[in-house]
């Protein structure tokens, strides 16, 4: 078994690789080449952690495996990151388990990598004005990867914290871009052309009120059951693309609007994987507001451990066990 460390994984990974890598396996998806299974996700009753696992294959990369890990919130007195996870990839000729890669890093740049994909196909080309909603550890992903796919020069953020704000502000102003911190959410919304929300809240952050026409949406905090970012009558107004339906429907953004009745399945308009391969139709005019639903699926995970591994392999890095 190849065993990949955290580091290693740093070193073998970009922001860029990411969303390339991510970008196929959405298509693969929306071929019927790849899918994922059902995901387990609880609360653990023990140091108020949440436990998942994610699991998924593409049979025509190919790739088989799984990512276990969640969120344990007191981390950071400790001096660990609040999300933990690792992801376990099996030989899918032989159903053995081939490598283990350390996924913390990781499952921030694939999540970097799925918004900006989305903002690349769903976004006004145009669009020059950021918005953040919650500047943790997530948010520097976030900037990055959007970076690689529109040319923004202003960044609009919010977060409770001063501490958060002032940190990703240093990230914004050594990338050369102009930084405004607001000290209102309305603030952000409304004066944003791509907006991502990245926050573990459980109650609507941005209104429907405060968004202009033409403005593109990524809502990538919420993937468990309660978590909730956005107005329902916003979700319910907007383009909704997602990563996958039932996901999106029980765990993601939409989970509010659909269980109210605001949407239904058919206001899906499509999965990002049918814009990208050209499928189905991404934005339909400047005015539209856009909003994709990022769940995060397994799929995500796997592709950029398997491209961790193959690196790995190539370079000859890495630790090998006997299992």
């Amino acid at each position: 078994m190849l065993i990949i460390s955290e580091e290693l994984a740093r070193q073998l990974v970009t922001v860029e690789d990411a969303i390339d890598a991510v970008e196929q396996t959405f298509a693969a998806m929306a071929r019927g080449e790849a899918r994922n299974y059902p995901v387990v996700r609880e609360l653990v009753g023990y140091q108020d952690a949440v436990f998942g696992v994610k699991t998924g294959a593409d049979v025509g990369a190919p790739f088989l495996g799984l990512k276990a890990g969640g969120y344990w919130p007191h981390n950071l007195g400790k001096g660990l990151t609040n999300h933990q996870s690792a992801t376990l990839l099996f030989d899918p000729e032989t159903g053995r388990a081939s490598a283990l890669v350390s996924a913390n890093y990781l499952t921030g740049v694939r999540t970097g990598a799925a918004s900006a994909i989305a903002t690349k196909h769903l976004s006004r080309q145009d669009a020059e004005t950021l918005g953040i909603i919650g500047t943790g550890a997530q948010s520097a992903y976030q900037l990055r990867a959007t970076l690689a796919v529109r040319p923004i020069r202003r960044v609009l953020a919010w977060d409770p914290s001063k501490d958060n704000l002032e940190r990703f502000g240093a990230l914004v102003r050594e990338l050369g871009l102009d930084y405004a911190p607001q000290a209102e959410r309305q603030a952000v919304a409304s004066g944003a052309d791509v907006i991502i929300t990245v926050t573990p809240s459980q109650q609507a952050l941005v209104e429907k009120a405060w968004v202009r026409p033409g403005t593109h949406i990524s809502a990538m905090g919420a993937d468990t059951k309660g978590k909730q970012e956005l107005d329902p009558a916003l979700v319910a107004a907007a383009a909704i693309f997602v990563d996958e339906a039932a996901q999106a429907f029980t765990i993601g953004e939409c989970q509010h609007a659909y269980a109210t009745g605001l949407i239904g399945d058919k206001d899906v308009r499509a999965s990002l994987g049918a814009v990208i391969t050209g499928m189905a139709e991404g934005r339909r005019s400047p005015d539209e507001i856009t909003l994709f639903d990022g769940t995060g699926v397994a799929l995500q995970d796997l592709v950029v451990a398997d491209l961790a591994v193959k690196r790995a392999t190539e370079q000859g890095l890495g630790v090998t066990a006997d299992y």
